[in-house]
């Protein structure tokens, strides 16, 4: 005979994920429990990140009823993109965990806007995600059909430089459109998504999957593809 249970059988405790982003036009953070998400803000806007986001992740925190030390990690989009959005996402991350003593999980903007496409958009096709750097340019990061993880690192080039894909690719990104009709005018097989800016739901969707090793870790640090924009000052007259 099977020993008797003592006491009421306990359901496993979810795993709570606080996410941020601030990485391109958009503010957003969010909380999943497992693969639910529990509460969610979106800011349209590419300025005064620093000062939007700190509220929004109380917000988020309070409607999921939870408190940060209920947390079990802190994820914040890494890059590439915004220099200044990027790190006031990273710093409020930051501050989190150190507060909970919780692990800080980086995630990349390809993967979070890839994240975001339904399984029936990329079925069969390559993902490419695409952002403008504001300097004529785009950063690529390449993504093989069905996988999480990008093929390599970001890369930059220019639109009209860009590789021909090996076979049909789905584009997202802030320059989607762009790069999709230049992939389409040489005979590429490209379509723009509608995932054009990252939002905190994909980016929490990505930390599960780097909490439970199922992605390789990514340090929680901005990822700079190339240099900040500096304008250098003007010489004073002699």
């Amino acid at each position: 005979m099977s020993p008797r249970m003592n006491g009421p059988r306990q359901e496993p405790r979810p795993v709570w994920i606080l996410a941020l982003d601030a990485s391109l036009a958009r503010c957003s953070a969010a909380v999943q429990a497992d693969a639910a998400i529990r509460a969610q803000r979106l800011l349209e806007a590419d300025r005064g990140q620093a000062a939007a986001l700190p509220p929004m992740a109380q917000a988020v925190l309070r409607e999921a009823g939870i408190a940060a030390t209920d947390l079990d990690a802190v994820a914040a989009v890494v890059g590439p993109g915004s220099f200044t959005g990027i790190r006031a996402a990273l710093a409020l991350a930051q501050g989190v965990a150190l507060a909970a003593s919780l692990p800080v999980l980086g995630v990349t903007t390809g993967e979070a806007l890839a994240a975001a496409l339904p399984v029936a958009a990329r079925s069969g096709r390559s993902v490419w995600s695409v952002v403008d750097n504001r300097r004529g340019r785009v950063i690529l990061e390449r993504f093989a059909a069905g996988a999480a993880a990008a093929d390599g690192l970001p890369e930059v080039h220019e639109i009209d430089a860009l590789p021909l894909p090996g076979g049909p690719v789905v584009l997202v990104g802030d320059a989607a459109e762009r790069v999709a009709a230049a992939l389409a005018a040489r005979g590429a097989e490209a379509e723009a998504s509608a995932s054009r800016q990252p939002e905190a739901a994909a980016v929490a969707r990505v930390a599960a999957l780097r909490l439970t090793g199922r992605l390789p870790p990514l340090a929680a640090r901005p990822l700079y593809v190339e240099p900040p924009a500096v304008r250098q000052p003007l010489a004073s007259p002699a």
